[in-house]
């Protein structure tokens, strides 16, 4: 059966049905996630991770590429994330999804990884086999094609571009990163997207979609014998590389920790951003880092004034290679300029205090729920792309995090240089 075809006849589907029906089929499928999958390995070098619950009604099949955006050639950013898009370019391919197999489509891109996640009913499992294998194994990139993914990602753009916190998150990345690979826009630039075509996207295929690149997962009710042969059959001729792309770059230069005034493209709306290089995801010390972030959070709640503590978040992003603890807040206008020094010796004091045994408690609830909201399976699959063995203790880490660990590592990251980036009202900037 010719997917692509069926695809374009069907009409737009309903964005917001189609977020409830990754939810909902998410929440059901949990269950299945326990416990160590079956594993094999075909001959062309794909991992496959099976969980079988035959209790589960739908079944989830997600394909993890390990390279992201990080890869992006420098002045031409975005070129993974319209591989992404390209693997299902129009909104039909979400309803076929939906009204033909009973489930969900939703495709993933970040610095680290593009992953494709489907669901369906339990009887349409080898369709959604043959549909995902179609996308991803032999993707089809065309002119025509590419200008559609170009212009849709354009547009995108566009709205973020005049977003006060998406400018102000690219900026503090930008300068706490440079030209590093993840101080620079994750789904690139309207100046570099412009200057895409299809060549890009066919050479970005050619050197990372590929079979011993990549894990596929297998979640929910399906016969494992019969699951496995149906992913030799479709996944079988996927080729494999001719050479190993190698995930290391040039270590980014010390960021200037001068505070950095930009326009905001909205007069009314300012943000306040700070960052300071963080953890790898693979690192021994990404489970302290993690439950750091959030006792971070919880403090600075506290000690803001009270009508900004919710523009106030606090987040590790970690990536294959040490990322940035950022600190994000939100305020209006007429507070920044005079409040910003005051939030940056706010932080300084928060990490001179030592933590207590009650905010390591409350910090490690919010991490582990944050874990059992991803799943088993994204441990294992994260296991490939940021090369850590043992998933499962690695989920579990966070339990061995003592007090001492924590206040060991607020001291290293309070020696830091810390980048600074306020976007303001034009008039504040000078």
């Amino acid at each position: 059966m010719e997917f692509r075809n069926i695809f374009k006849t069907h009409k737009v589907f309903s964005s917001g049905l189609a977020i409830f029906a990754i939810v909902f089929i998410s929440t059901v499928i949990a269950g299945a996630q326990s416990g160590a999958p079956k594993q094999e390995m075909l001959l062309n070098g794909l991992k496959v991770l099976m969980w079988s619950d035959p209790k589960a009604d739908s079944v989830s099949v997600r394909v993890r590429i390990h390279s992201g955006s990080a890869f992006d050639p420098q002045g031409k950013e975005g070129v993974m994330q319209m591989l992404a898009d390209n693997f299902f370019p129009n909104e039909a391919a979400r309803e076929f999804f939906s009204e033909d197999l009973g489930g969900s489509l939703e495709v993933k891109a970040n610095y680290d990884y593009i992953e494709v996640v489907g669901t369906s009913k339990p009887e349409n499992f080898l369709t959604l086999l043959e549909t995902i294998s179609t996308a991803v194994a032999n993707p089809q990139i065309d002119k025509e094609t590419t200008t559609r993914v170009r212009a849709a990602l354009l547009k995108k753009l566009e709205l973020l571009e005049a977003d006060p916190a998406y400018v102000a998150d690219t900026a503090v990345a930008s300068r706490l990163f440079g030209t590093f690979p993840y101080g620079r826009p994750q789904m690139g630039t309207i100046g570099s997207v412009e200057k895409l075509d299809f060549a890009d996207l066919v050479d970005a295929t050619r050197r990372f979609i590929t079979a011993d690149n990549a894990t596929i997962a297998v979640i929910g009710n399906f016969d494992r014998s019969l699951g496995f042969r149906a992913i030799r059959r479709y996944f079988g001729g996927w080729l494999k590389s001719d050479k190993k792309i190698p995930s290391t770059f040039k270590q980014p230069d010390e960021p200037s920790t001068t505070l950095l005034k930009i326009a905001s493209p909205k007069s009314e709306t300012a943000e306040l951003r700070f960052a300071v290089r963080g953890s790898s995801r693979g690192g021994k010390d990404f489970a302290t880092s993690m439950i750091f972030a959030a006792m971070v959070e919880s403090r600075l709640k506290t000690r803001v004034p009270s009508a900004y503590a919710g523009g106030v978040s606090v987040s590790n992003r970690a990536h294959v290679l040490p990322g940035m603890i950022l600190i994000r807040m939100d305020a209006a206008r007429e507070i920044v300029g005079s409040a910003d020094s005051n939030v940056e010796s706010t932080i300084t004091k928060i990490l001179s205090e030592p933590f207590s045994r009650l905010e390591l408690d409350a910090a490690r609830r919010i991490v582990k729920n944050e874990q059992l909201e991803r799943g088993l399976a994204s441990i294992w699959l994260d296991s490939d792309t940021f090369k850590f063995e043992k998933p499962e203790a690695h989920a579990s880490a966070v339990d061995n995090v003592s007090l001492g660990d924590v206040n060991g590592y607020a001291e290293r990251v309070r020696k830091l240089p810390m980048a600074a980036v306020a976007v303001v009202s034009p008039r504040s900037t000078s």
